[in-house]
Formats: C-alpha cells, sequence, structure tokens
C-alpha cells in the first residue's frame, strides 16, 4: 500500500479523516475507545433511552484496507506514535484528531460503552425523578439538554443560568428572537446575568436536592440573551436570591487533548492548550503532520461538522503528497458562524452561511436536517451498520 498514515483519535474528524485515505493508503487509526461515540445523539438518549442503541458504533466495518488500533498515544512526534503498551509506530503521515472533554453526559470520560451506556441509564433515572432541574451554561450544549428534558417531560421545571447578558450574540437577531419564543413557549425558565454564588454541594448529574444563592445584576428572567462561558461561581453581587434543584448540569467547560504532544510538536501548541495549523490544516512547522476538529486553533466553533470538514482538506493534502503532488487544499473557518441547535425533535433553530449572508432556518427545517435522526443515519453510512429511528419504531 505504501506510505503510512497514523491518525490519533477516531472522534467525527479521525474516523471520517482514516475513510477517505483507506482505499489509497496504509492507514492505522489509534482510539481508546472500544465504539465511536456520537455524541450529538447522547442528550436524546439521556431522556429517551432507546436512543443510546444509535449512541456507540462499533468501528469493525469503518475501514476496508487499515486497521483500528484500541491504544492509547502517550507520545507523538513528527515520526510516530509511542503506545501505551509501549509499541512504537512509525509513520509518514500523522493527523492529530484527538479532540477535547466536556463535562458529562454530553460526553463521556470512559473508554468503555458499556460503562458508559450503564452510567447514562442511572443518569436518565435520576432525571426522570427530578422536579427541578437546574443547568449551567446557556450556550447551545444547555439549550439543546433543556429542549430534549422539555420534550418529554413539559411539568419539570428547568432553569437554564448564564452570567453573559445575551444569548447566542453572534447569530442573526432573527435566529435570536425565534430560540427566545420557542424557549418561553417550552417554559425553560431562562437566567441571564445570573450566575451561582456557590458551588452546588453535589456533583453534576447526580439526583439530590440542593439550594444555592445566585448573583449577578438580575432576579429573573431576563429579555436579555448568553454564551454558555462560565468558569466557576460568581464573585459578583448576590441578589438575595436562592434556586433550589433536584439535579443539575454544568453545560460548559471544554478542554482539548493535546497532552501527548512530543518535544518537537510542542513547538507549536498555543498557551490554551490548541495547535497551530496552516490554511492546508498542517501543523505549524511540519508538512506532513496536519491536525483536525477540536484541537485546532482556528477562529470557529468547535463543532463535529468543522471537523468532517476539516477531514476533506486533510485527506485530499495527504492523497496529493502520496502521489508526489503539491497538496493544495485549503481550509477557511466561515466568517458567518452557523449552528444547528434542536430543541427536541421537532423544534429549534438554525443558521447556515452563504455569499448574501446568514440564513435563518426555521424549527421545522432544523428538525428535518438534524433533529429528527440527530444524523445517525448518516454515520450508519459512514460506518456501514444498520441505525433505526426509535420514535419511528
Amino acid at each position: 500500500m505504501g506510505r503510512k498514515v497514523v491518525i490519533i483519535g477516531g472522534g467525527y474528524g479521525g474516523a471520517s479523516a482514516a475513510k477517505a485515505l483507506d482505499q489509497d493508503a496504509d492507514v492505522v487509526l489509534v482510539e481508546p475507545k472500544d465504539a465511536f461515540v456520537q455524541n450529538a445523539v447522547s442528550l436524546r438518549a439521556l431522556v429517551r433511552p432507546e436512543w443510546a442503541d444509535n449512541l456507540f458504533i462499533p468501528y469493525d466495518r469503518l475501514l476496508q484496507r487499515g486497521r483500528v488500533l484500541r491504544e492509547r498515544a502517550i507520545s507523538v512526534d513528527a515520526g510516530g506514535v509511542l503506545l501505551g503498551s509501549g509499541e512504537r509506530l512509525d509513520a509518514d503521515y500523522l493527523v492529530l484528531a484527538t479532540g477535547s472533554g466536556y463535562p458529562f453526559p454530553f460526553k463521556f470520560d470512559t473508554d468503555r460503552s458499556g460503562q458508559a451506556r450503564e452510567r447514562l441509564l442511572t443518569l436518565h433515572a435520576g432525571l426522570a425523578a427530578a422536579t427541578r432541574v437546574l443547568i449551567t451554561g446557556a450556550g447551545p450544549v444547555g439549550l439543546e439538554l433543556a429542549g430534549e428534558i422539555k420534550a418529554v417531560w413539559p411539568d419539570k421545571h428547568v432553569t437554564v443560568v448564564d452570567p453573559a447578558p445575551e444569548l447566542l450574540p453572534r447569530f442573526a437577531p432573527q435566529l435570536r428572537e425565534d430560540l427566545r419564543r420557542q424557549l418561553d413557549a417550552l417554559g425553560v425558565d431562562l437566567r441571564l446575568g445570573t450566575a451561582l454564588g456557590a458551588q452546588p454541594p453535589v456533583e453534576p448529574g447526580r439526583a439530590e436536592p440542593f439550594t444555592v444563592p445566585l448573583t449577578g445584576p438580575l432576579t429573573g428572567p431576563s429579555t436579555r440573551p448568553s454564551t454558555g462561558r462560565i468558569t466557576g461561581p460568581s464573585t459578583g453581587p448576590s441578589t438575595g436570591e436562592e434556586i433550589s434543584a433536584d439535579i443539575w448540569f454544568r453545560a460548559h467547560g471544554v478542554t482539548v487533548h493535546t497532552g501527548y504532544l512530543g518535544a518537537d510538536l510542542v513547538t507549536a501548541r498555543t498557551p490554551e492548550g490548541l495547535v497551530r495549523v496552516g490554511d492546508r490544516l498542517n501543523v505549524h512547522g511540519f508538512d506532513h503532520v496536519y491536525a483536525i476538529g477540536d484541537i485546532t486553533d482556528l477562529p470557529e466553533a468547535k463543532m463535529a461538522g468543522n471537523a468532517m470538514s476539516h477531514a476533506e482538506v486533510v485527506a485530499a493534502n495527504i492523497l496529493a503528497q502520496v502521489r508526489n503532488e503539491q497538496p493544495t487544499s485549503v481550509y477557511r473557518p466561515s466568517e458567518v458562524p452557523f449552528v444547528l441547535l434542536p430543541l427536541g425533535p421537532e423544534g429549534g433553530v438554525g443558521q447556515l452561511p452563504s455569499p448574501d449572508g446568514p440564513i435563518v432556518l426555521s424549527g421545522e427545517t432544523v428538525s428535518e436536517y438534524k433533529g429528527a435522526d440527530l444524523f445517525t443515519g448518516r454515520f450508519a453510512e459512514l460506518f456501514g451498520t444498520d441505525t433505526r429511528r426509535p420514535e419511528a419504531a
């Protein structure tokens, strides 16, 4: 087969790159998890456990020629990878696709799908029994969770708090207005310009009643909108108000996974832990090492769709190099931010870029694009597996 390509990380970007390169290169995909995790399904599976059947997808049909190696990369340098087993893999080309971590249940901190599924079912039971739910962070993730909860349990009291004064500020006013209208219709108690005055005494996702103080300039739901960026309990002025909940979720706090970079590649890491890349998505200073997905320092949202677009560019450039041609495929982040934010299976908001500016999507269109099946069909095709729509079953 010739040139060896080692891809570190089998998430959205890494799996897509491996698939694209499989027929024309010697591909090794290094991934410690025993199954691909379709993170877009995790919130739906939390409220509707039957969806867990579409959450974990085996890797065994992803590649026809290449192989998936269930291992963890301990150290990666420009020439190859040192694995947790002590084995070293030399590589002609490297793709760094290790992604990011996020609080459970949005992402899982275990490599075993069976264990992750059990944790999700336990959390579902606690959530189902809760009357009052608190979500900290009013970015797309926190709002999507609120919508999923309300779609299944419309009578639960769901409160979302965020210290930022605006809701999705970079998006079109029409989208933000529609988002607020849908949240109001669902009965979501949105508290903007407000934060927790103390960390809840129980860990996120654990069903146990608690009460904490609120801080910030607002004492009730705001008509002003939020980014979901929260670093911890607020040190602002107390509102004199408290909030009680039976369970809470932390919908903020992304951590990128780049601690494995060796002495040569670490020179391309930013103080925030991101990897500097050029417009061909090669790691700064290295023509044969690429980075894709959440770990890149690109000025764009960390989204699965972006990671998969990165994979297309990187695959095209590596294939050109394998053929001894000049790599010419470039990636340019969109100046217009885009989002597909379901609020349950039938609602939500969306924005797509176009040459004439942002295109704002209706809730019906968001449902058709994403909300109804959460891309399960698309990933079933990528991985060569069967999938089902539980609500249609």
